[in-house]
């Protein structure tokens, strides 16, 4: 795929969407995520990677 990726992509109907953690922390660094009554943050590390802490 060769165009940047912003929002939610999916290639057929049994492909997980793909969400760019970019988009979902909206250019920063942490997003909060909601799953039921519960709230976890996403965090990208200086490195690069992917930190989902409760």
């Amino acid at each position: 795929m060769n165009m940047p990726l912003r929002h939610r992509v999916s290639d057929s109907p049994q492909t997980p969407p793909l969400h760019v953690a970019q988009s979902l922390t909206e250019g920063g660094r942490e997003a909060k995520i909601a799953l039921g009554d519960q709230i976890y943050t996403l965090r990208i590390t200086r490195a690069g990677k992917l930190i989902l802490t409760k």
